[in-house]
């Protein structure tokens, strides 16, 4: 399968309703469902050949989260967060028909896993948290403050794509065919000129949490109790060694692999990360 299928799913939001893009691989009827949920800025085609790959014997969803890629925005920017986006993938999981999930979420998208997983009568079978726990290092936070929501554009996809490399050390050495992957669902051409993919409004939120104490999501992740992987980049500045060991601990004592040469995230496109997924699924 070369090219996922786009639908849309409708969702609600105080005040309105919104749409949900997402990608499906695989064979609509298989059981065995798995649901990859993006970072911050990224999108859905991030797990392009992850999906491929895991298309042989599942079927994968990949959702372009609000404001980002083919979803649309919300009317007010104080919902992007992850209450909301928790409530929109329980619609997506209603719209899928089914009773249970893998659940892969890369930085943000493990957050909404861990938020989901939490909650009585939730589908997640197992969850796999990409580079992010209930404790976030300052270092990390403070360096993706300074480039979301700024939305430069550029006359060329070649100038686009060097500037994202700039931002995206973290992702670690990758051959051109690669990056381009991650690289092309970043950047939309509009007038001309190439765009971020995601709505610079999805900043807010964190601009007036800047200087709050961070909530403890500890509890949300100790009332986790499906079994629970983790993955982390040797070298990331998001999620530190201390807090991974101690996720391997308390609730539900996740598996830890790491990834070595890598920061945040690492971004299962590297045949070495697929399988790390491929493990985790027949684990």
């Amino acid at each position: 399968m070369t090219d996922p299928r786009l639908s849309y799913v409708t969702c609600a939001h105080p005040g309105g309703l919104h749409r949900v893009a997402y990608w499906e691989w695989g064979a609509s009827d298989n059981p065995s469902v798995v649901l990859c949920v993006h970072g911050l800025t990224r999108s859905g085609r991030d797990f392009d050949a992850l999906a491929r790959v895991l298309a042989r014997g599942h079927r994968v969803i990949c959702p372009d989260m609000p404001g980002r890629g083919r979803s649309e925005p919300l009317a007010d920017p104080d919902l992007y967060s992850i209450p909301q986006y928790v409530a929109d993938c329980v619609t997506l999981v209603a719209r899928l028909g089914v009773e249970r999930v893998s659940w892969v979420g890369t930085s943000m998208g493990g957050l909404i896993g861990m938020m989901y997983a939490a909650l009585a009568g939730h589908p997640i079978e197992r969850l796999l948290l990409n580079d992010v726990g209930p404790a976030l290092a300052t270092e990390g936070l403070s360096r993706i403050a300074t480039y979301v929501g700024q939305a430069p554009t550029f006359a060329t996809y070649e100038e686009a794509s060097a500037y994202l490399r700039e931002l995206s050390a973290g992702f670690g050495p990758m051959e051109a065919a690669q990056w381009d992957l991650l690289a092309r669902p970043y950047w939309v051409q509009e007038g001309g000129r190439w765009r971020v993919h995601y709505d610079p409004r999805i900043a807010e939120p964190i601009r007036k949490a800047a200087g709050q104490p961070a909530p403890d999501l500890w509890p949300l992740y100790d009332a986790v109790r499906c079994p629970t992987w983790l993955v982390r980049g040797q070298v990331s500045d998001l999620l530190s060694e201390a807090t991974a060991r101690e996720m391997a601990r308390r609730g539900p004592r996740a598996t830890l692999v790491e990834v070595p040469g890598v920061g945040h995230a690492p971004t299962f496109i590297p045949a070495d990360q697929i399988a790390i997924v491929e493990r985790f699924l027949a684990a």
